[in-house]
């Protein structure tokens, strides 16, 4: 039977994002603000309307400067996932930096929902050369931060050999499993304006010809694959604005009207799992 899963993912940032870039002068700070103040209830909003559960990848710093906000995520049913403590790229960070980080924010996360988190998502989508190691160490069933597909998950490699001047040897899968995201699935570079002394990320796209281009890769997927997933990626601060939620609710109700079943990622990982099971017991 066919089964065509859409995980809609909100990566709540709020300031850390900001501060991560050292821009914190009262501007960009209120720009994060808008997430847990404004946003984030016009969004549960919109997804206890149409009785859709959610994950929701939130950095230890939100967590602990946000908490009432973090807390209403949480009574919504939504999957609380980690997302780093400061939103800095793992890659920046030397590996007890990176595992100090993790640590910190994992307690946090424990405070919150009295569990550890299932699922990790990396600051800017971007994995050290320890993080797969740091995350079994630390019994994450799942990464969400790779493109190595689209529509269906993969188990992730550990101890690739990527050098320059010779062919690239390839590690071993682990029981990690990678739910794959994209940049094209994400409403960040599409909308957000941002100036800096040396760049300038343009955004400001028309809300309609992005949702026409994330409701047509549902419909590839539907009508290529019997069984798949794709992974919608939101920051409330960016889809929270009036006209991105009149684009989201449209997107809803189209992949609904095309028979989408909406789960959290962590139970679209067990769905998977469970079809494809990991059998090398060394990992």
């Amino acid at each position: 039977m066919a089964r065509h899963i859409v995980c809609l993912t909100f990566d709540f940032d709020a300031v850390s994002g900001w501060i991560a870039r050292g821009m914190v002068s009262p501007t960009p700070i209120s720009r994060g603000e808008f997430g847990p103040t404004v946003a984030m209830p016009r969004i549960l909003g919109l997804l206890k309307k149409y009785g859709i559960a959610t994950s929701w990848y939130i950095p230890g710093h939100t967590l602990e400067t946000y908490p009432e906000a973090c807390g209403k995520v949480l009574d919504g049913g939504h999957e609380i996932g980690h997302h780093g403590w400061a939103h800095v790229s793992p890659a920046s960070l030397t590996p007890e930096r990176e595992e100090e980080e993790l640590a910190r924010a994992s307690e946090q996360i424990r405070k919150l929902r009295g569990r550890s988190a299932v699922g990790y998502r990396s600051p800017s989508w971007d994995l050290s050369r320890h993080s797969v190691r740091l995350l079994l160490k630390h019994g994450f069933a799942y990464d969400s931060s790779m493109m190595g597909d689209d529509y269906t998950p993969y188990r992730v490699r550990d101890h690739d050999a990527i050098e320059l001047d010779r062919p690239a040897v390839l590690g071993r899968e682990t029981r990690l499993i990678e739910m794959p995201v994209s940049w094209t699935l994400d409403d960040y570079p599409h909308f957000e304006f941002i100036r800096t002394p040396t760049s300038i990320l343009q955004g400001l796209m028309n809300a309609g010809s992005v949702l026409s281009n994330w409701s047509d890769d549902f419909l590839y997927l539907k009508n290529n694959y019997e069984w798949g997933v794709i992974t919608y990626t939101f920051h409330p601060f960016v889809m929270g604005r009036g006209h991105r939620m009149v684009a989201l609710e449209k997107l809803i109700a189209t992949l609904d009207h095309h028979g989408a079943v909406f789960m959290k990622v962590e139970d679209a990982v067990r769905e998977y799992d469970g079809r494809h099971p990991f059998t090398d017991s060394r990992r």
